[in-house]
């Protein structure tokens, strides 16, 4: 298994409170756009394996990043080892259209020279709602149609393009990307449904472990590899059976003294947050049967302290020192993961204490994991 990163950009909450809006939210933000390069700068030099970018938006405390071509494009000419992922670029058509996802994350993959792992997904009904998505199962309709038109703008010399849904008048698409034929596709899951859906598709799986033991994770991917084994028309060309999976994590040296740091209080403010960012924004837009069932999960979490130890025995997050982390990491590995991102930036951790995080995975978590070596199978053109 391999380590990758994901970054939200989530900027520190402390400002908010000590300037008046929008002077606090401006300066958290720019510190932390600062910080997140120097980290990912580092791991470039540590041996991660890819980094991957959201695309959230209205995303208040937890990420300040609409933009991932942006973020990439700069980090393509400041790293020179570690891959460049979109993780994931929102491909309804509300959000943009496919000839701009095709320009942008092929400018990206020059810039990088062939770099880019390019994640894909819906979103959920806050984002959705905000820029005309249907918040229901056309969205789902719209993803695969939207990546076919991405492809076939990549691999066709002109091309036009006419449906119900979304068209586009015969046009010539520049530029085309530096991999061939293009770069490895992936679409993020949530349940075991969307796992096989990725793998009927061919596609690449990008999954998470933060609200479900790593058994029952397992389960998704055993489900996802059933499914890529009887693909029989994948989505693109470039076959993709690697599985990615992102939890919080946070390697130390001591775990006394990242409790004393602010370790635990940021897992707890991370899980607290989600849950209220969910019942303020995500749940007008459920249906009254969709509010039953998640209510009962959510409302525990903001009413009461969150349970690190339950998250953390189950690892659910890995947070330790290198042999804990590697202990834990091991389970993921036998799990079926290939590729597990890492978020390090989360909460109130210090940023200092992010980057010796990074040193520790780099020199003695990641030299351990190389020895247990990898599947051969990966990204491939069928």
């Amino acid at each position: 298994m391999k380590l990758d990163l994901l970054y939200e950009f989530q900027p520190a909450i402390a400002p908010y409170a000590d300037k008046p809006h929008p002077y606090g939210q401006r300066e958290a933000e720019q510190v932390v756009y600062d910080q997140a390069f120097e980290q990912i700068q580092l791991a470039d030099k540590l041996g991660f394996e890819t980094m991957w970018c959201v695309e959230h938006h209205f995303r208040e405390k937890r990420s300040a990043c609409p933009t991932p071509e942006a973020v990439l494009g700069g980090l393509a000419l400041t790293t020179k080892n570690i891959k460049l992922g979109y993780g994931v670029l929102l491909m309804p058509f509300g959000f943009g259209s496919p000839a701009r996802v095709a320009e942008k994350v092929a400018t990206v993959d020059i810039m990088s020279h062939g770099r880019v792992e390019w994640g894909t997904g819906r979103s959920t009904p806050m984002e959705q709602t905000a820029f005309g998505v249907p918040p229901t199962e056309v969205s789902k309709d719209q993803w695969k149609e939207a990546v076919e038109i991405v492809v076939g703008m990549w691999e066709q010399e002109r091309f036009a393009y006419e449906s119900p849904n979304f068209s586009i008048p015969e046009r010539v698409q520049t530029p085309k990307p530096f991999q061939d034929p293009h770069p490895p596709c992936w679409v993020a899951a949530g349940s075991e449904r969307s796992a096989q859906i990725a793998g009927e598709n061919g596609l690449g799986l990008l999954s998470f472990s933060l609200f479900q033991p790593v058994s029952s994770m397992a389960g998704h991917i055993d489900a996802y590899r059933a499914a890529f084994e009887g693909c029989k028309k994948p989505l693109t060309r470039v076959l993709n059976d690697r599985v990615g999976a992102y939890t919080l994590v946070h390697c130390c040296d001591d775990l006394d003294e990242a409790s004393d740091y602010g370790l635990w209080d940021s897992v707890r403010w991370w899980y607290h947050h989600l849950a209220e960012f969910t019942l303020e924004w995500e749940f007008p837009n459920l249906s009254p049967e969709e509010q039953r069932e998640v209510f009962p999960l959510l409302q525990p979490k903001v009413d009461e302290p969150v349970d690190v130890d339950a998250y953390q025995n189950e690892d659910m997050i890995i947070c330790g020192t290198p042999e804990m982390c590697l202990e834990k990491m091991a389970r993921y590995d036998e799990a079926g993961v290939d590729q597990l991102l890492c978020y390090v930036q989360f909460g109130m951790l210090p940023h200092e204490k992010v980057m010796r995080c990074l040193d520790l995975l780099g020199t003695k978590v990641i030299p351990e994991l190389e020895k247990r070596g990898h599947r051969v199978q990966a990204a491939r053109v069928g």
